[in-house]
């Protein structure tokens, strides 16, 4: 299941990808139109920062704004930004351990197709298809 970090992550980055003919978007202003407390985006923006999606600007005139051009962000990059899990099995994670049973493990092959299912659905949508 996608938390709500997930989803307002979206929410966020569809907010800056509308608004990005403007300069630097005040997160007040983001809050406000998308019903998400300034201090819970402040946790998403750090994610997003760290990952370079989206950079700030203190100061008059500051806020956020995208560093690339939303067609080239997927909403699988987004979500796993935030922390997000796509695999739906812990042996399938990018950072797991590997699995003594994978040889013999009968369920194996229906978990790797829907984790390839999965994987490729969000990693086929862009923010620009979201806007």
């Amino acid at each position: 299941m996608i938390s709500t970090k997930g989803r307002y992550a979206l929410r966020l980055l569809v907010d800056l990808s509308m608004h990005e003919s403007e300069n630097y978007i005040p997160l007040r202003d983001i809050s406000k139109r998308q019903g998400i407390s300034e201090k819970y985006m402040e946790i998403i923006i750090k994610d997003l920062v760290k990952h370079k999606l989206i950079k700030g600007l203190r100061g008059k005139g500051g806020g956020y704004k995208l560093t690339r051009t939303p067609s080239d962000y997927t909403v699988g990059e987004i979500l796993e930004s935030v922390g997000e899990q796509l695999a739906p099995v812990a042996c399938l994670l990018s950072d797991a351990e590997p699995c003594n049973r994978k040889n013999s493990c009968p369920t194996i092959a229906m978990w790797e197709k829907y984790n390839t299912i999965t994987h490729d659905y969000f990693y086929g949508i862009t923010l620009a298809d979201l806007t």
